[in-house]
């Protein structure tokens, strides 16, 4: 038999339980995955509490992981029994040993990338890839705003960012984070609890704004962000680590400069698999030259997901988290 984390109902970390679950064989299009590591990503907190609704319970939870694969399916063409993989994204159900999944959904790892770093930088990758390059493609004229700067995507789209030419500003809550994101392609750490980042982003810009905020804290800095746009500029929101963005009214995008507002996924953005492996190879090329390096600073035990849960919920991680099966 193998493990996974199931929850049969919503909550707090403790509804995780490590369960012995039953895998079938793979399908059609399908293949069986030995997993080797699984990343950790904020969505899953959302998913386990019930913010983003799973469907039926009892549910796993993960979109994210890497492994080997043990047996395919009938029409599988373009992997094989041994290949390294990864994915993110889905279906839910990652926080396992084994796996079955749809062959369409996943890349093979280059040789060189290891197992834990492709399970953390498969969905916070992808996500960085489409805010600087499909989102708003920055480059070397633009100075930019990055919420939570030390977090997973955050060190990822500085460090991608800055090997665009871009100036990067970026909030953190604490001195050692605002280190951590300088020594990653942040130029201009702001300790939001200290000062006031809306001012201080004026006062970098001179007075001009910035043209896109990357915001995946929510309701605690949505207002701010906008008020640090340029005209015409684009708020780019992603995420919600603080709570949900209350109800906006759009026309108040209107007075502060004809701003834009999108809210992207990266379900939009990887729809075809021919986009999927276009984007992982962009990524790969990147993590592989050096230009973004990914930092895998917690592991847990798979069966101690609670807890990994609960130190990213109150902020004590830093950087990429994985779970090891």
């Amino acid at each position: 038999m193998s493990h996974a984390i199931r929850m049969h109902t919503t909550g707090g970390p403790e509804v995780l339980q490590w369960e012995e679950v039953e895998v079938g064989a793979a399908g059609d299009n399908e293949v069986l995955l030995r997993q080797t590591a699984v990343g950790l990503n904020f969505i899953d907190t959302y998913h386990r509490s019930g913010l983003y609704p799973v469907g039926d319970l009892p549910s796993g939870l993960g979109v994210e992981g890497a492994g080997v694969i043990e047996e395919v399916g009938s029409g599988v063409t373009d992997l094989s029994v041994g290949d390294r993989v990864a994915y993110a994204g889905g279906p839910i159900g990652a926080y396992s040993e084994r796996r079955v999944l749809p062959a369409e959904r996943l890349v093979k790892v280059p040789a060189g990338v290891e197992d834990a770093t492709a399970a953390a930088m498969m969905l916070k990758g992808l996500t960085t890839h489409y805010l600087v390059r499909r989102c708003y493609e920055v480059g070397r004229a633009d100075t930019i705003l990055v919420h939570a700067a030390a977090g997973g995507v955050g060190l990822m789209l500085c460090q991608w960012a800055k090997s665009l030419g871009a100036t990067v500003i970026g909030t953190v809550g604490t001195p050692e984070k605002a280190a951590l994101a300088g020594a990653h392609g942040c130029d201009h750490p702001i300790l939001y609890r200290d000062e006031d980042f809306v001012a201080r982003v004026r006062e970098l810009t001179d007075g001009v704004g910035v043209p896109v905020v990357y915001d995946s804290v929510g309701k605690d800095t949505f207002d701010g962000s906008l008020d640090c746009l340029r005209p015409l500029g684009l708020m780019v929101t992603f995420g919600q680590s603080s709570g949900s963005v209350p109800p906006f009214p759009v026309h108040e995008l209107t007075p502060r400069g004809s701003l834009f507002l999108t809210r992207p996924t990266l379900a939009s953005y990887t729809a075809t698999r021919e986009q999927l492996l276009a984007n992982a190879a962009q990524l790969f090329e990147v993590v592989s030259s050096g230009a973004v390096k990914i930092e895998v600073n917690q592991t847990h035990p798979l069966r101690d997901a609670a807890q990994a849960h609960r130190d990213l919920e109150s902020r004590r991680t830093t950087g990429a988290t994985v779970l090891l099966p």
